[in-house]
């Protein structure tokens, strides 16, 4: 922000203001104190006595009336049709110096090679989610989701298997196997498909069971879609599946938060990490559930 821009037309009017009250206090704060020196004042006596001094009771100067009145004006001008409100603000400030920053910060980490990229996510890993997550991302005994299975096959089998509250998508909570009428033999099986031909994983450790899987797979597609993109008519109602097991998805989470069975973690998509550091989480995370 520009102070005392004077080519800004709010700018000068404030300031325009500004000297004119000061400059009419002034005279009036001068006649004053002429007129105590030389006038008289006459009038009827207050009723009230301080140690056998009493007021007149004089009404207010014309002056200071009109200054008084100038003021409200001039303030009920600048707030609603000058700044801070119109224009400037410090939250408005913040965010642009973030955005400059955030520009900054892309320039600098534009070339950002794979392992870069996870050191990064790893050091912002430790600081925003290790206290849920634990320092290695095992959940800390279910205090929070397992991040090192999490986007592998064996996160899958986890979730068709105890369900998940949810992204915030509009279809919500996904139920469990038992809820949902899924056999426990036949959890492996849909796992193994999602895996090899829905997810970014693009392998399987059950190859004879992705058949089957594909069969079994009609139970979700009420939400994911049959291609398990999660969408519906045009509108996403659930996770894309085609995502998980890639940074991509992790990326989701960060920007939707995520409703989990013992409290809520928060969205990220409010200024505290940018793109590239999601980007950065999400490499990270990814790795865990590959052992790298």
């Amino acid at each position: 922000m520009q102070w005392l821009n004077l080519e800004d037309n709010v700018n000068l009017l404030s300031f325009i203001g500004a000297i004119l009250i000061i400059l009419t206090t002034l005279f009036m704060v001068g006649k004053l104190f002429k007129s105590m020196k030389n006038d008289k004042s006459e009038g009827e006596l207050s009723e009230h006595s301080w140690d056998g001094i009493r007021e007149f009771k004089n009404p207010v100067p014309l002056g200071w009336a009109v200054v008084y009145f100038l003021t409200i004006v001039w303030c009920i001008w600048y707030f609603l049709w000058g700044y801070p409100l119109n224009s400037y603000s410090q939250i408005g400030e913040y965010n642009k110096e973030v955005q400059v920053h955030n520009e900054k910060f892309a320039q600098k980490f534009a070339n950002l090679n794979s392992e870069d990229k996870k050191e990064m996510g790893k050091n912002i890993f430790l600081v925003q989610c290790s206290s849920c997550h634990g320092i290695t991302g095992d959940g800390m005994n279910g205090k929070a989701q397992n991040l090192t299975i999490w986007g592998s096959e064996e996160g899958l089998i986890e979730v068709i298997t105890k369900g998940s509250k949810g992204l915030n998508y509009p279809m919500g909570e996904m139920p469990s196997a038992a809820d949902n009428g899924i056999e426990e033999a036949d959890i492996s099986a849909i796992a193994a498909y999602v895996a090899s031909e829905i997810s970014a994983i693009k392998k399987t450790e059950n190859p004879q069971l992705v058949a089957k899987g594909k069969e079994l797979f009609v139970t979700c597609t009420a939400c994911h879609g049959e291609d398990g993109t999660g969408m519906i008519d045009g509108q996403l109602v659930a996770p894309n599946l085609t995502k998980y097991g890639s940074a991509d998805f992790v990326v989701d989470v960060l920007n939707r938060g995520k409703i989990g069975f013992i409290g809520e973690m928060p969205k990220f998509n409010n200024g505290i990490l940018n793109e590239l550091q999601k980007e950065a989480v999400g490499e990270y995370v990814i790795s865990l559930s590959k052992g790298e």
